[in-house]
């Protein structure tokens, strides 16, 4: 595995053993891309005002979350296909998270099943569920992982309709994947990919399918499959029954408003992801850092609130848990180094974020992660 120093280095790495249509599915946003340069330009217009001459000479980045403490304020972000950047990549990422006292959060659209990630790892499992129009088999997915030690759910809410993702038409990635001269010769052009990822799993006996899915709708990401559709007109009526199903930890992923999260205080929830969901749902949506405050300030104490979107160093950790986020959820950054050397290369990631934060901690005169607050920030 080659060294990255960096986000950068370790996304250019990663486009260099991907195939076009996996890589793009990971990078890239939505209709003109106007969110993910802006999720950027957000995050690089609020500035920090160091504190000098503190006298402290080691920073603490320990955070407690629903009552759990982890060693560092950062979530493995719940992303589907990790399982194909490497073979069982959500089994990687987990134990990458495991090895630096941080939670993984498992993905409805994971390849391998939450009960098989939660197994393979002694660290913390969370579930991110997408509501499906069929009641029953959503809720035999949260008995299965409840069953396997998950205790915190995270519901993305953002996701009403599927987003106008026009590379991924282009590349003929959809569900069934579509299989052109293009893509073919891609792989082809990527030996190390599929000799690594998808003929292994063909070696074990397995062909790549959505594993939490049930089993009837399952088959395999390359063959037609009956339709499974998501809740339509998702509402609050929705995740109140949800609440009253799940017997743990509630999150609700993909707020950008101070009502709604408010109303996520009334029907229960335990915790919000301030998200825009990396840029690859609405175009024009908001950058999380330019409303989490307003939402911080609403809620107060009522919850936990974490944020996500955009973040590519330690310095935009910093930037997000100064103006209130109690910890931040990876997903690109950790694809990336997934795919340059699997468990190892996640790890690299986790670590490089870790560093970075630390110097910026340690820059900017905070000792302590839970003591970070706006005084710190010039915000526009």
């Amino acid at each position: 595995m080659r060294n990255f120093l960096n986000y950068r280095e370790a996304r250019q790495l990663a486009m260099r053993r991907l195939p076009r249509g996996i890589f793009e599915y990971i990078d890239r946003g939505s209709e003109d891309e106007v969110g993910l340069r802006h999720n950027r330009i957000a995050l690089d217009t609020v500035r920090v005002k160091p504190r000098v001459l503190g006298g402290g000479t080691t920073r603490n980045q320990k955070v407690s979350l629903f009552g759990t403490t982890y060693d560092a304020p950062i979530i493995i972000a719940p992303t589907a296909f990790a399982g194909l950047v490497w073979y069982r990549g959500e089994v990687q990422l987990a134990k990458a998270a495991a090895a630096n006292g941080i939670p993984f959060c498992a993905a409805t659209e994971a390849i391998d099943a939450v009960q098989e990630i939660a197994g393979a790892s002694d660290g913390e499992t969370w579930f991110q569920l997408y509501m499906w129009e069929d009641e029953y088999l959503w809720r035999q997915l949260l008995e299965r992982a409840w069953n396997s030690g998950v205790k915190v759910l995270v519901a993305t809410v953002d996701t009403v309709v599927n987003a106008n993702r026009e590379y991924n038409v282009r590349n003929g990635f959809g569900m069934p994947f579509r299989f052109g001269m293009r893509n073919i010769a891609d792989v082809i052009c990527h030996p190390r990919w599929a000799l690594g990822v998808p003929a292994r799993y063909f070696v074990s006996g397995r062909i790549p399918s959505f594993e939490n899915y049930p089993e009837a709708y399952r088959n395999n990401l390359f063959a037609a499959t009956k339709s499974l559709r998501l809740q339509p007109g998702l509402n609050w009526h929705h995740v109140r029954k949800l609440r009253e199903v799940w017997k743990g930890r509630l999150i609700l992923k993909g707020i950008l408003r101070a009502d709604d999260a408010l109303q996520a205080v009334n029907v229960g929830a335990d915790g919000i992801v301030v998200s825009n969901h990396g840029a690859r749902q609405l175009d024009a949506a908001v950058a999380p850092i330019e409303v989490l405050a307003r939402i911080v300030d609403a809620v107060g104490e009522q919850m936990t609130v974490l944020a996500d979107s955009g973040i590519q160093r330690g310095s935009d950790i910093l930037k997000l848990l100064a103006v209130g986020a109690k910890a931040v959820m990876i997903g690109r950054a950790s694809l990336y180094g997934t795919a340059v050397g699997g468990m190892s290369g996640a790890s690299q990631m986790i670590g490089v974020l870790r560093r970075e934060l630390d110097i910026a901690m340690a820059l900017s005169g905070c000792e302590d992660i839970c003591k970070l607050d706006r005084g710190l920030l010039e915000m526009p």
